[in-house]
């Protein structure tokens, strides 16, 4: 007798939030003069509308992930000859584009992505980059929209809200340590473990990682954001206390992804 499988579980935490985030983001390019979207933002050699467009390309990739479309993930990426000529080539795609088409493409494949992410579980694996489950996969997305929406931020001197959703992305970057190493080639020390102790702008804690850990990393929740996602633009890595060899190499290699 073939088992019934039971209806998928919406992450519905992650999801909501990965909505707000991207209404956020929608709320921020739509206020945008046209000026704005050709001039450079924080990150080098990109302009607003490269982030947009960015943006744009990996929601149709993630949602061909999602529904194994042409596109998806394991068959888009090694097209090219590096990763970084795959994310080039997205902001390419957007060259030309109004920025009310940008914006229509990038709202397109975003609710395409989160209908998709509202059938699965929270355990159910993405083929994305080494894998991950649904519930990481919808986070990894906030972390992008955020990271992405800082770099326009920073570059035209807006405020930067700090908001409930960033204890995902501080999470995430915990979560990462270990491949962020690896990425920049420098072996973890032996039988360390980091914690995490950081507080929001309304005085909130935010912990993340064992009560036991050997090392301890502190400061501000948005600090560790911006480290997570190397936009450490100001203070932001000097604003955080490390204790620890493990702390220590957090704080000059985390990276939240891929």
């Amino acid at each position: 007798m073939t088992p019934v499988r039971e209806p998928a579980t919406p992450v519905r935490e992650e999801l909501a939030d990965l909505a707000d985030e991207q209404r956020e983001f929608g709320a921020l390019v739509r206020s945008l003069t046209d000026a704005d979207w050709v001039r450079d933002s924080a990150a080098d050699g990109w302009t607003v509308a490269d982030q947009v467009s960015h943006l744009a390309d990996t929601e149709e990739v993630a949602r061909d992930t999602l529904a194994g479309g042409p596109r998806a993930f394991a068959d888009a990426v090694p097209a090219y000859p590096t990763a970084e000529d795959f994310t080039a080539a997205g902001c390419r795609r957007g060259d030309g584009l109004s920025p009310g088409d940008l914006t229509a493409w990038w709202d397109r494949a975003g609710t395409a992505t989160r209908r998709l992410l509202a059938e699965r579980a929270p355990g159910d694996r993405v083929a994305w980059g080494f894998g991950m489950t649904t519930e990481v996969f919808a986070t990894a997305r906030l972390m992008e929209h955020w990271a992405h929406g800082l770099d326009i931020r920073d570059a035209l001197g807006l405020p930067v809200a700090e908001t409930p959703r960033l204890r995902h992305i501080a999470t995430l970057g915990h979560a990462t340590l270990r491949y962020a190493l690896g990425r920049a080639r420098v072996r973890p020390p032996a039988d360390r473990t980091l914690r995490l102790e950081l507080t929001a702008y309304d005085g909130t804690r935010h912990t993340v990682g064992p009560d036991d850990a050997t090392d301890v990393l502190r400061g501000p929740l948005l600090a560790w954001c911006r480290v997570a996602t190397r936009r450490t633009r100001g203070a932001a890595a000097g604003e955080l206390t490390a204790d620890g060899e493990l702390a220590e190499l957090a704080l000059l290699h985390a990276r939240a992804y891929l």
